[in-house]
């Protein structure tokens, strides 16, 4: 955990440095644009014209309760919060300023006097433009050019006014900013005081307003209850209508009877309904009829019943003593015959009757059930008459209600019409003040300067950001992942864009020279363990230095050792036309083809002591030439021949030929031109050398301008970083 920590301080450090470097960088820069800019900003400022700001307080009050119990005619609750955003408004209002501009003619003074020929608007100026154009020039009359200087007064008037109403209380601060302490403070006061008259003077119109439509509206409402009570009265004598509402409860309550009665009624009918129907159904058995429940129960019948039981008992009794012809026999059995025949009697009887009263039930109830009908009818009627009087009544009642409201409004607002109140007073005017209000100078200055620091540091990052070349050893192993192996310092060039050849051996190039000799001394420590023969020498793109360093590397090294120099760049050759070698020059694309021998095609150069192999022959198939068998016997045949073999490829983002040569190489030299190729590009460049990004031993930052460096610090410590001699370097050699 404590590690994970460690290196988390350790990069949050490094980012601060990093931004402490930029700023360092362009530090003198920053400060001139911010003293230019605060420079400016002063003169400005003593040269505008200061302003006065006079305030006043004004309290803005709910409307007093009324004097008379009505609402007031605005139909504004005061109480409620919209109502005193709604006076703010009003306070901000063009109408209330333009009556300020009025009453105090501003219009015709210095502060507000508008130059109709000095309008250098962009709008006004497209219009004049326009106006050249068309060959008419625009005029006004005298109405229309005294609203435009009005609406000019007013606009300016407005701009310099401001209103600020107090948190959470009434109050509202009027505010305004003029070049005369005394006119701020008379244009303050005065606002309040046309709004206050503006608020009377609002209320004594709308009760005005409100007492004429009145007055309108109470004639007409007179003469729509004049109207509803003729039309209630010529109804009632239509209809004779006297106290309908007492026979209307009389006819309700004998329609309720009847309704009774007939419900009465009919279930006495369903009784005899029953009843009747099961007689008619047992009509010719007299043994059914008597076992039906209401004849077998009638008072009759049991007695009857109980006399023919009486008679067949004593029957039964007598057999056992006489004869059937004995006269006792005989007297029973008429008896018993007798007793029969008044059972059936009585039975038809019932019968008889239980029909008749079927019969009487069903007149009864078509009786109630008519008289209902036409009950109901004439309750209808009297419903029907009364529904129409209780309408023109409540007509009348309404329109009584109505112009009785209206009077008394009207004799309301006719009694309060002369007493307003005023919705604000001023609780403290305004004075002329004493210190101006604008420019604040000191803050204008300060505040310009501390922008200006942060603009030009801003301008810095956005700088740093877009040109996001390698400068420092932190860019290459931060953001590339990649060591130092060394650096070559700014040198003029000639006229052809290159170093001239011997540039090494110039004794008054001392710091070039010795940034060769860095760079050979650190790339023979880096493989000090490690048995590099082929260097190979490439970068992204062309024009970064790759040749440059590819011959004064091999210079270096040729001080110490047998070198060969091969130019592989057969699509962009450079190196024989360095060593002003005819163009025709036999070299490696000959070798590789097999019509020369490498002996046939090495020049030696006498001053350095290097042999140099250019790319020879041009060919149409560099490519294919290059990843032939041809390469890797030729670097075999090479190396037993030199102890170091320095190799010119072209650029890795131009083609691939880098990535074929690197393969047949020891070590890698990557060169990039310091504050130009963009960290991405050369990425790129990395990326592709894909496995064989592996054997890269460095980067060669190329082009770096010391002067500006020893300035920012940038490369502080780099030559003690690697911090080895010519002599140790000889040594691992």
């Amino acid at each position: 955990m404590s590690e994970i920590q460690v290196h988390e301080h350790s990069s949050a450090d490094q980012d601060i440095q990093y931004y402490l470097r930029i700023l360092t960088r362009y530090r003198w820069r920053i400060f001139s644009l911010a003293f230019v800019l605060t420079l400016l900003a002063t003169v400005l400022t003593f040269t505008i014209v200061p302003t006065y700001k006079a305030t006043a307080t004004l309290l803005v009050e709910a409307e007093k309760a009324n004097v008379v119990s009505i609402e007031e005619v605005y139909g504004i609750d005061s109480g409620r919060q919209e109502y005193f955003f709604t006076q703010f408004e009003i306070l901000k209002s063009r109408r209330i300023a333009q009556r300020v501009v009025e009453k105090l003619k501003l219009a015709t003074h210095q502060e507000f006097i508008v130059d109709e020929d000095d309008d250098f608007s962009p709008v006004s100026v497209v219009k004049q433009l326009l106006a050249v154009n068309v060959g008419k020039q625009q005029s006004y009359t005298v109405d229309e050019l005294h609203q435009k200087t009005m609406r000019a007064v007013v606009d300016e008037y407005m701009s310099r006014l401001s209103i600020a109403p107090v948190r959470n209380t009434q109050l509202v601060k009027i505010s305004f900013e003029a070049a005369s302490p005394k006119l701020s403070a008379l244009i303050v006061n005065t606002h309040a005081e046309v709004y206050i008259e503006s608020h009377l003077e609002s209320q004594l119109m709308m009760t005005e307003r409100a007492s004429t439509w009145l007055n309108e509206r109470l004639a007409v409402l007179k003469q729509k209850l004049d109207d509803s009570e003729d039309n209630l009265l010529a109804y009632q004598n239509q209809e004779e209508l006297v106290d309908i509402d007492g026979v209307k409860s009389i006819e309700a309550r004998e329609l309720q009877e009847l309704n009774q009665q007939l419900s009465v009624a009919r279930q006495k009918l369903q009784q005899s309904e029953n009843i009747f129907n099961l007689i008619q159904r047992n009509q010719g058995s007299l043994d059914s009829l008597i076992a039906l429940p209401d004849v077998l129960n009638h008072a009759l019948i049991i007695k009857v019943s109980e006399a023919v039981q009486n008679s067949k008992t004593k029957i039964s009794e007598l057999k056992g003593v006489y004869g059937p012809k004995h006269p006792i026999m005989i007297a029973a059995q008429l008896e018993l015959s007798s007793a029969e025949d008044n059972l059936a009697s009585q039975v038809s009887l019932l019968v008889s009757g239980i029909s008749n009263e079927y019969k009487k039930l069903s007149v009864d109830v078509q009786n109630l059930e008519i008289a209902i009908k036409d009950k109901g009818t004439h309750y209808r009627e009297l419903s029907r008459l009364d529904s129409r009087q209780q309408e023109l009544k409540r007509e009348v009642a309404s329109n009584q209600q109505l112009y009785d409201a209206f009077f008394t409004r009207f004799k309301e607002t006719k009694e309060v019409g002369e007493f307003e109140s005023a919705n604000a007073r001023i609780i403290d005017p305004a004075i002329a003040p004493i210190v101006p209000y604008s420019p604040k100078k000191k803050v204008i200055v300060g505040v310009t300067f501390i922008m200006s620091i942060l603009l030009g540091m801003g301008l810095a990052f956005v700088y740093e950001y877009l040109n996001d070349g390698i400068r420092s050893v932190e860019d290459i192993e931060q953001q590339l992942k990649q060591r130092m192996l060394g650096l070559l310092p700014k040198q003029k060039k000639l006229k052809s864009d290159v170093l001239p050849l011997r540039h090494y051996f110039d004794k008054e190039q001392h710091a070039f020279s010795e940034s060769i000799r860095t760079l050979r001394t650190s790339l023979l420590l880096t493989n000090i363990d490690n048995n590099v023969k082929v260097v190979s020498v490439t970068s992204s793109v062309p024009g970064e230095g790759k040749t440059t360093v590819s011959i004064n590397l091999a210079f270096a090294l040729g001080q110490l050792e047998k070198v060969l120099l091969i130019d592989a760049d057969m699509r962009r050759p450079s190196v024989a036309k360095r060593f002003d070698l005819p163009a025709y020059q036999e070299g490696l694309s000959n070798v590789l083809s097999g019509t020369h021998r490498l002996e046939e095609c090495v020049v030696s150069d006498e001053e350095s002591g290097i042999d140099v192999l250019t790319a020879g022959t041009l060919t149409t198939t560099p490519q294919e030439l290059l990843a032939s068998q041809a390469l890797a016997d030729f670097i075999k045949k090479a190396r037993e021949q030199y102890d170091r073999i320095v190799i010119d490829t072209a650029p890795t983002q131009a083609v691939s030929d880098a990535i074929i040569i690197t393969q047949q190489a020891d070590s890698l030299i990557y060169v990039v031109k310091a504050e130009s190729t963009r960290q991405r590009v050369i990425k790129q460049g990395l990326s592709r050398l894909g496995a064989m990004a592996g054997r890269i031993d460095g980067i060669v930052l190329n082009q770096v301008d010391l002067d500006k460096a020893a300035k920012y610090g940038e490369y502080h410590g780099y030559y003690d970083q690697y911090g080895y001699n010519t002599e140790q370097a000889q040594k691992a050699s």
